[in-house]
């Protein structure tokens, strides 16, 4: 794992972010992460390609929120998305991790360890989910 905080996004980190946010949103998502403080980027090399990345914000008190994960289609089911969680609690000494998603990623962060609820529909047709990992 890399942090990452070059001025200019690469296309892998690109595709991936695209992954977890509207296409639209992926160059002002990238900017907040090199321009936030409380904001990292972390990416999954593999052979010198970005092949997985995981964005937080740190809240403070040992707490974060996962704003973006993501893995490429390729590379999913074989544990980096749960190995890169383990990376960013073990780096920032988090006890509270907190992520929201949808109906396709609940399974994933239930089996991480996330206790979820549902957070209703949020957006018209979409239900969204709250997921809370808390770390003894």
């Amino acid at each position: 794992m890399v942090e990452i905080n070059a001025n200019l996004i690469h296309p892998q980190l690109r595709e991936l972010l695209s992954f977890a946010t509207k296409k639209q949103k992926v160059e002002q998502e990238y900017q907040a992460y090199i321009q936030t403080v409380a904001r990292r980027l972390y990416g999954y090399m593999l052979d010198e390609l970005v092949i997985g990345c995981i964005g937080i914000e740190l809240l403070g008190q040992n707490r974060c929120e996962i704003k973006h994960l993501a893995v490429m289609p390729n590379h999913r089911g074989k544990g980096i998305g749960s190995e890169m969680i383990r990376y960013i609690k073990e780096v920032h000494a988090l006890t509270v991790i907190f992520a929201e998603t949808d109906k396709e990623a609940v399974d994933f962060y239930e089996k991480c360890g996330f206790k979820i609820t549902s957070l209703g529909e949020k957006y018209p047709g979409v239900e969204r989910f709250r997921c809370i990992l808390e770390v003894c």
